[in-house]
């Protein structure tokens, strides 16, 4: 990746979303005065984050161990659940959910927004979260231009050759009033959950449809002005063209009656 490139990314990618399309066409125009359109037009290729991949992006770019504290709590992840240790597996999932909770207020603190709306923090959360599972999310913090969610079960493991296979489930008993009470709620909760999820990609999808269409409606606006501009430059040329021509012809018939 280029100097120039790489300076773009980090100046678009850390600043206000609100300023990214103007200061993209600066830095892309800066590229090009440089000698370097290549490089130019994949600045002008560079997308617009979202609000909430804006701030996963000033996180890892504003904290350095962010990436680090991510890749090796993700490795252990990925140990224990190889491991099939139950304890282990809780608690690796608790640290887990300690780092994500963590990172979660430091990127919104980072990002000066102390009371955020709920949305914007259940998309950097479940951003911070799929970071953790998916390595092509991983690879993306710092750039990103819209949250990502996990919607994984964690690996299945699965069984050596010639390993017994699992015995029959015993059968289970009616769970008690409170058991039952408990494990419908716990399901309502996950039902609501999943609905907040739901609610907030839309929402998303709807604010990255938006700033594409802005985008294209500036695109646009640049190429109407370029075109009126050069019809105008079209027609003085053409004027020119024809005063010269007519000097032309004066000259041509003063030179004929000189030579009579």
């Amino acid at each position: 990746m280029s100097d120039l490139l790489a300076e773009a990314e980090a100046e678009l990618y850390e600043a206000d979303p609100d300023d990214f399309t103007g200061r993209r066409q600066e830095l892309a125009a800066a590229a090009r005065d440089a000698g370097e359109p290549a490089v130019a037009k994949r600045i002008a290729a560079l997308r617009k984050p979202t609000r909430s991949a804006w701030v996963v992006n000033r996180l890892v770019r504003e904290v350095p161990d962010v990436r680090a504290r991510l890749d090796v709590l993700a490795a252990d992840l990925r140990a224990a659940a190889g491991s099939a240790d139950g304890a282990r597996i809780r608690e690796a999932t608790a640290a887990r959910a300690r780092l994500v909770d963590e990172l979660t207020r430091q990127a919104l603190q980072v990002s000066e927004l102390p009371a955020p709306p709920a949305a914007l923090r259940e998309e950097v959360t479940a951003t911070l979260d799929a970071a953790l599972a998916d390595p092509a999310v991983a690879a993306n913090l710092g750039t990103l231009v819209r949250a990502a969610q996990w919607a994984g079960f964690g690996p299945v493991t699965p069984l050596p050759d010639g390993a017994p296979a699992p015995a029959p489930a015993k059968k289970t008993r009616t769970p008690p009033p409170a058991e039952a009470e408990a494990e419908r709620e716990r399901r309502r909760r996950e039902k609501i959950n999943e609905a907040e999820r739901v609610v907030a990609q839309a929402g998303q999808d709807v604010e990255a449809t938006s700033a594409a269409e802005r985008d294209l409606e500036e695109v646009v606006r640049r190429l109407e002005a370029e075109l009126a501009d050069a019809r105008q430059r079209l027609a003085e040329a053409r004027r020119q063209s024809y005063r010269a021509e007519s000097r032309q012809q004066r000259a041509a018939q003063q030179l004929s009656r000189l030579r009579e």
